[in-house]
């Protein structure tokens, strides 16, 4: 069985649509669980969830008074029954096709990572387009099963680590428990939307680069097992920012969309 663990933190616009896309998944050999982990919710996260019982499979909302995504993380790791995880952000979209790949994907007897392939929607701002079309072209974001927003492992590679730990970059923890090549990318997609606007996207990469370096600071031994260059060497989504990639598009905010081009 797969059990897909969904952290969700004040989602009640997108926990909807993320789960009538789980609910309209092709069937997975074994079935799968679905676990909603709503923590330190404000609004109707757990609620617009619950609504979707009976459609979904082996749906259970749990409710964390903290919002801390490594507890709701370790909370929906918990309750989980099934041999295969995955683990899946509740503003992600998946296709039909996502959890039956991966499922296929991850039954084998070795440590296996899986992911599917990410697809960013268009955005409404001028500034979320420009940054997602440096984003997309980042070497980070064309590896294998880059792991933003959606990953998977089997019951082998569950056991390279025990909890979650209080980290900010927790796909980047799990992804690199696993050398290169063990690794796969399944083909079906499913939709990773970018934050709006130019205020937004200076939180959000402020916020990935400090994950980076905290991973950096407290899992040293992890970086060896990426195949391409450190963080701090300029690759990767810490090196948009540090390149000046980023930093030119923000310079471009004062001369309006067509700066942006």
């Amino acid at each position: 069985m797969l059990s897909l663990i969904i952290p969700a933190s004040n989602e009640e616009a997108w926990i909807g649509p993320c789960l009538a896309a789980v609910a309209a998944s092709d069937p997975v050999p074994g079935g799968i669980e679905v676990i909603v982990v709503a923590n330190g919710c404000r609004d109707r996260t757990a609620e617009v969830a619950r609504g979707f019982a009976g459609q979904v499979p082996g749906l259970r909302v749990l409710e964390e008074p903290v919002g801390s995504k490594p507890r709701a993380l370790n909370a929906g790791d918990a309750a989980a029954q099934g041999t295969l995880r995955a683990w899946l952000d509740a503003d992600c979209v998946l296709s039909p096709g996502v959890l039956a790949a991966l499922a296929a994907a991850l039954d084998r007897p070795g440590p296996t990572y899986a992911g599917a392939t990410p697809v960013i929607p268009r955005a409404q701002s001028w500034v979320t387009r420009a940054y997602a079309r440096l984003w997309q072209g980042l070497p980070f974001a064309r590896a294998v099963a880059p792991g933003y927003g959606l990953y998977a492992v089997n019951a082998a590679g569950r056991g390279r680590w025990g909890e979650f730990p209080d980290l900010i970059s927790d796909d980047s923890f799990v992804r690199l428990q696993f050398a290169p090549e063990e690794r796969l990318q399944v083909a079906p997609t499913y939709a990773w939307p970018m934050v709006e606007g130019f205020a937004a996207l200076v939180r959000v990469r402020r916020r990935q680069d400090m994950g980076v370096r905290q991973l950096a600071a407290r899992q040293p031994g992890l970086m060896a097992r990426e195949a391409k260059a450190s963080p701090g060497a300029g690759s990767g989504a810490h090196g948009l920012w540090r390149s000046g990639g980023f930093r030119g598009l923000c310079r471009g905010v004062a001369g309006g969309p067509a700066a942006a081009r």
